[in-house]
């Protein structure tokens, strides 16, 4: 089964060639600012298995966990599309629930820095809750 999305525009579209590893609801502040004060929802890929197709742009910050992250946006219309840990390596991507064809592929199994949330969040009482990022599950498959 191939997995396809886009962004808003539909100037970068891509293809994954794997099932997902799972997903997250985070709540970090470089996602509340991503995510324009919500939490980001993101399904977890082997990263070998995501293929690109148009123009990407990419910013590298270092993360509340103290991770190196590249995030990728269509120059375009500013759609956030995926974001990695570059450092430390091995760790599986996270495209944006958003951008995916079929947004039921995968409903959070967990809610990720809790502790930076607002008091206004609401967090689904029916799944795991961590202050902060457990690990994630194995970057294959």
């Amino acid at each position: 089964m191939t997995i396809k999305g886009h962004c808003l525009c539909g100037a970068v579209h891509y293809e994954i060639d794997a099932q997902p590893l799972g997903a997250r609801a985070c709540w970090c502040r470089d996602c509340q600012r991503i995510a324009s004060g919500s939490a980001t929802v993101n399904v977890l890929f082997p990263e070998e298995a995501v293929r690109f197709e148009g123009e990407i742009t990419t910013l590298q910050s270092n993360a509340d966990s103290g991770n190196r992250v590249e995030r990728g946006f269509c120059p375009t219309c500013g759609s956030q599309i995926y974001s990695k840990t570059i450092e430390p390596a091995g760790l599986p991507m996270r495209i944006r629930a958003g951008t995916l064809d079929d947004p039921e592929l995968m409903a959070p199994q967990a809610i990720i820095w809790t502790s930076s949330a607002p008091s206004w969040a609401t967090l689904d009482p029916s799944i795991p809750h961590y202050p902060k990022a457990p690990l994630p599950p194995p970057a294959k498959g």
